[in-house]
């Protein structure tokens, strides 16, 4: 019996030896279970006798309580290794270092996790308070998404987030000039340039308008992007059926943006309104609308004015005003007190008659201090000469078309710091 209790004390000595890092309640459970196995060890049978004696059992016990206390001094070392490899873990850590896990530390898997122990970890994950001061260095690489602006006065602060308004810039449209105008701007931010923008550039290439020519016609006439192709298409071959060429077209689209934001029925009432008020052909009607398109597209009334002024107020006959206007189409267009004010300069101070004005109607259409100043240098010489059958008569077209220099030499025979000095005095 006693070599049985000898080899079971064995056993829970090498078990406790070899695994170290067992709990503390299976140490327990070991002791425990060599209780019950010293207290059924005196009651095992030995063939038909049973061993008894108080001297035995004294000696017995006494191992026990040996055995018990090796075992009780062997949990306390285990017990404050355990603590130490713990703090060390715990350490290791707070400072975001790997914990080499040995494989005779304790085995805590199977243990369940306590709750404060949870709440501890959570705790200890890093969190930035919004009152919390920061480095410029960490404040310039902070990024923000950008964001439309909800309200602006200027079309500027839109450039940068929107494809449409960058787009448009690299055109060459002026956006300070939109801008100014209303719901001009909420207009383009709503366009697509891709779907929108894109295909009526695309139009007016085909057409034969130059890219140059983009950004003038958009800064003018921003409306022609919300046009439908159907309609643009339509003004086009509309025009061309009036025997106007591709070259003219083209021409006449990028000179007057607003041309292809009318209709038909308007473009034609403009047209008759021109060949039946000027009472000329097709032709010449083609050839003044060619030339200064933007007479499809203003207003009838100062057209109408001119005329009056033309017939009433200058006196010229309606075969002069039909040459006039086949000449010089702007005289149409022209401010009427302009138009007034050089006419009393040619007609009655320099008296030049009807019929040479409706010969070189280009005076009409020069500034008035440039004749003015040429005529009065000319007369201070004695050479002012207009009328055609007189010798020495000077060419009005050469009068108010040649440079400074070229006037002074060929037409005043005198220098130009003469003809500068003289301009001094006035």
């Amino acid at each position: 019996m006693g070599s049985s209790y000898a080899q079971v004390c064995l056993r829970c000595r090498s078990l406790l030896c070899s695994i170290p890092a067992a709990s503390t309640w299976k140490c327990s459970t070991q002791v425990r279970h060599c209780t019950t196995v010293s207290s059924t060890a005196s009651k095992i049978l030995d063939g038909s006798s049973v061993f008894t004696g108080n001297h035995r059992t004294t000696q017995t016990r006494q191992r026990w309580k040996q055995q018990m206390f090796y075992y009780s001094d062997l949990s306390a070392k285990h017990l404050a290794t355990e603590a130490k490899e713990d703090k060390f873990t715990e350490e290791l850590s707070r400072t975001d270092v790997v914990a080499y896990r040995s494989p005779l530390s304790p085995i805590r898997d199977a243990v369940p996790v306590n709750e404060n122990q949870i709440s501890l970890d959570l705790d200890s994950v890093a969190e930035f308070s919004a009152l919390e001061e920061i480095s410029d260095e960490e404040a310039i690489s902070i990024s923000v998404p950008a964001v439309m602006p909800p309200a602006s006065t200027s079309l500027r602060d839109y450039v940068d987030k929107s494809e449409t308004l960058s787009k448009l810039v690299q055109l060459g449209v002026n956006l300070w000039k939109l801008e100014q105008r209303p719901n001009v701007g909420s207009m383009l931010l709503r366009l697509d340039f891709n779907t929108d923008v894109a295909p009526r550039l695309l139009f007016l290439k085909g057409i034969g308008v130059e890219d140059s020519r983009f950004g003038y016609i958009i800064t003018h006439n921003p409306f022609i992007l919300t046009e439908s192709l159907e309609n643009l298409q339509t003004r086009v071959n509309y025009l061309k059926s009036k025997k106007f060429s591709s070259e003219n077209v083209a021409s006449m689209v990028s000179r007057a943006p607003y041309l292809l934001n009318f209709s038909v029925k308007r473009l034609d009432n403009r047209l008759g309104f021109y060949q039946q008020q000027l009472k000329i052909s097709a032709s010449n009607t083609r050839n003044i609308v060619a030339r200064l398109p933007r007479l499809l597209c203003g207003s009838l009334e100062p057209v109408k004015e001119n005329l009056k002024v033309c017939e009433i107020d200058l006196g010229f006959k309606e075969n002069e005003i039909q040459s006039i206007v086949i000449a010089v189409p702007k005289v149409l267009t022209a401010n009427k007190r302009k138009l007034t004010q050089i006419f009393d300069l040619l007609h009655n101070t320099m008296k030049v008659p009807h019929h040479l004005i409706t010969k070189f109607p280009q005076v009409l259409n020069t500034k008035y201090l440039r004749v003015r100043e040429r005529h009065l240098f000319l007369e201070y010489l004695g050479k002012a000469q207009y009328d055609t059958t007189l010798p020495n008569y000077i060419s009005l077209d050469r009068l108010v078309s040649l440079p400074d220099e070229t006037f002074c030499t060929e037409l005043a025979s005198a220098t130009l710091e003469d003809f500068y000095m003289f301009q001094k005095t006035l």
